[in-house]
């Protein structure tokens, strides 16, 4: 099963770019455990977790809405771990510059 998150921000509010930063001071840290996986592409980047296996594609859409395409590889249960500490994370570090975060779930492909 695939989970695919839309994130609305406040307007103004250019989540994108502040989730890169936010990524980007933790990991001079070495305190998060979300690192850059992919390729530098504007308004795109692909993300690894220190401990779950898989990615999270992100990208910056039109009025500032990100999207996030969560892909796991191994277990197909275990998609629900990089949701949580994803979601975990943007609630921590964004909640107050966060309108709605909508999942959509989709049935795989046979």
């Amino acid at each position: 099963m695939g989970q695919r998150i839309q994130i609305v921000p406040m307007i103004g509010f250019r989540l994108f770019g502040s989730l890169v930063k936010k990524e980007i001071d933790l990991g001079r840290k070495n305190q998060g455990t979300f690192f850059r996986s992919g390729r530098k592409a504007k308004d795109k980047t692909r993300w690894s977790h220190k401990s779950y296996a898989g990615w999270l594609n992100i990208e910056r859409t039109a009025g500032e809405i990100v999207a996030i395409e969560v892909n796991t590889r191994g277990k197909e249960a275990a998609d629900w771990q990089l949701l949580h500490a994803f979601v975990g994370s943007v609630a921590r570090h964004f909640a107050d510059q966060v309108e709605a975060m909508h999942i959509h779930f989709s049935e795989p492909t046979k």
